[in-house]
């Protein structure tokens, strides 16, 4: 348990790491390039697309490859895309494309594998667990950026920069691999496709799904339009509105630490409507606050509600491990929309009401989340006291490891 454990929490911070890896390097590449801002936005689609689109099989190949080779070959794609488009940066906007492309489609995969299996361990465990491993990837994103600001500052050439950690991520993720539980993944049937279409039907899937996604709003719009509604807004400095943007960062990946003790003793359901409860009143503080002080209380609070809504919703979907593969991808596939629609729906709303106000409709749309958070039910051993369940057995649907 303590080697698979571990070897999860890599795969979360290697996901992490490489994302920030590419993310940060950005202005160099748009330099190396010399794009224009509609440019670089072209540019920046192909690494989402790539993910959507292996989203939608996800499901079907880690179910029938099982959780272990899943990752390892996804990490191997995300190194190799992440390769490519340092080569591209040297002058080749389509190579780019391509690498970025290649890195969306093995992240997808590899999201819908490392949390299927976390879910594993997470039962394996009977104890709430889900929302560390998101925790770590937070972390890991930390990591990332602050190489590759290092790596900016000492001026060391992009493609060096992510063919090494392309590297690193190549050899480490599939060797660590190894150490995942023997879990059967593997549907009751043998047709993956009839099997992916009926998940794509069950009203409990789609309520988790569209859980997930407001969260996932929440948290998207909190990453890409924080710090310009501060400046904008509250008129702070720069370096404020980018403060802001850390502390709200920050509290996510505290409440997501600290928040799987709340889990086992009150229930998922409730700590997801109470924290659902918190980010709307963090939002509504942050906004309409009166004073900048009163804002950045707003973000903390907004930042912490946030925290556990989507990894216990993707635990939930995770219930069942002979269909956990085909419903984490089905609810990631969902969830991440937000990631998409988010951006351009903000950016018209900020058009006529500003940014800081624009944020109002993340407030509607995690209201919508709370009403389906009665699809957060879990089985066996996570169904904490609280609801009213007698304890199952840990091991119930998995096989021990060798």
């Amino acid at each position: 348990m303590r080697a698979a454990t571990a070897a999860v929490y890599l795969a979360f911070v290697s996901s992490g790491f490489a994302f920030a890896t590419w993310a940060a390097r950005i202005p160099s590449v748009k330099s190396q390039l010399q794009l224009s801002p509609r440019q670089l936005g072209l540019l920046l689609l192909a690494l989402p697309i790539g993910s959507i689109i292996s989203l939608l099989t996800a499901g079907p190949f880690v179910a029938h490859t099982s959780p272990r080779r899943a990752v390892a070959v996804a990490s191997l794609a995300s190194a190799a895309g992440l390769c490519l488009s340092g080569i591209g940066a040297q002058g080749a906007f389509t190579v780019t494309a391509m690498g970025l492309a290649l890195l969306g489609l093995g992240t997808g995969i590899w999201d819908v594998a490392m949390n299927v299996e976390a879910a594993a361990v997470e039962q394996r465990a009977g104890t709430s667990m889900m929302s560390r491993f998101h925790a770590s990837l937070s972390g890991g994103t930390v990591i990332g950026a602050g190489l590759a600001a290092a790596c900016a500052a000492l001026h060391i050439p992009v493609v060096v920069h992510l063919g090494v950690v392309a590297a690193l991520i190549a050899i480490a993720v599939p060797l660590s691999t190894r150490r995942y539980l023997a879990t059967d993944t593997r549907p009751s049937t043998h047709h993956p496709t009839r099997d992916a279409l009926r998940a794509w039907t069950e009203p409990r899937t789609l309520a988790l799904g569209i859980f997930v996604l407001s969260m996932a709003f929440s948290e998207g719009t909190g990453n890409d339009w924080l710090a310009s509604a501060m400046i904008e807004g509250h008129h702070t400095s720069v370096a404020a509105g980018s403060l802001s943007f850390a502390i709200f960062v920050a509290a996510m990946t505290i409440g997501r630490w600290f928040g799987p003790p709340l889990v086992d003793r009150y229930g998922p359901r409730l700590v997801t409507r109470a924290s659902a409860v918190l980010a709307m009143s963090g939002l509504a503080v942050t906004i309409f606050g009166p004073h900048q002080a009163f804002a950045l209380v707003g973000v903390i609070t907004w930042g912490l509600g946030t925290a556990m809504g989507f990894p216990l919703g993707i635990s939930a979907a995770a219930d069942d491990p002979s269909r956990a593969a085909i419903r984490v991808g089905v609810v990631s596939s969902i969830g991440y929309t937000a990631f998409l629609a988010g951006p351009p729906l903000l950016g018209f709303l900020a058009e006529h009401v500003g940014i800081l106000r624009s944020l109002s409709i993340t407030m509607g749309v995690v209201a919508v989340g709370l009403l389906f958070t009665a699809s957060l039910r879990t089985a066996g051993s996570q169904r904490p006291h609280g609801e009213g369940t007698k304890p199952a057995e840990p091991c119930r649907g998995l096989r021990s490891s060798s």
